[in-house]
């Protein structure tokens, strides 16, 4: 039996800035995000199995990326911790507010990067990373696929 892809789609509200950059977007805003997680392997062929059918079940997938990614950046506020921004950062978090301070500038480029390793390292070993897409709007997005990684 051949390898077989699917995909699981995930949508969250974050806030960021980007630090030095020479834009709007160097002032803290927000995006609904869109993510698409594509793995992909062998269906299970074992007829007793349960989950037989399945390359993995969609539940849990959805337990991994909710866990890993959407309930850490649902509604919290990214900054780059090597940043002036810090500062605001510990402002914020004073006031209750999520804030998440990463090792890198919270570009959809980064996340998605940042997004890959944490999907890796929490599925089966049978089955594979494929590709990320994370929408920021309608019109723009950052891809990540395991073949060119």
């Amino acid at each position: 039996m051949g390898n077989i892809r699917i995909t699981k789609l995930f949508s969250f509200e974050t806030g960021h800035a980007l630090y030095g950059y020479d834009g709007k977007c160097k002032n803290v805003h927000g995006h609904s995000y869109k993510l698409s997680v594509t793995v992909f392997g062998k269906p299970i062929s074992d007829n007793t199995n349960v989950k037989f059918g399945m390359v993995i079940d969609f539940t849990d997938l959805k337990k991994i990326v909710k866990e890993e990614i959407v309930n850490v950046f649902d509604h919290a506020t990214v900054f780059n911790k090597n940043t002036p921004h810090v500062e605001l950062a510990k402002e914020l978090k004073d006031r209750g507010h999520n804030v998440l301070l990463v090792d890198y500038q919270p570009t959809s480029e980064m996340m998605v990067i940042d997004f890959a390793e944490k999907i890796k390292n929490r599925l089966p070993a049978d089955i594979q990373l494929h590709s990320l897409k994370l929408q920021e709007t309608d019109s723009s997005y950052a891809e990540w696929y395991a073949s060119e990684n």
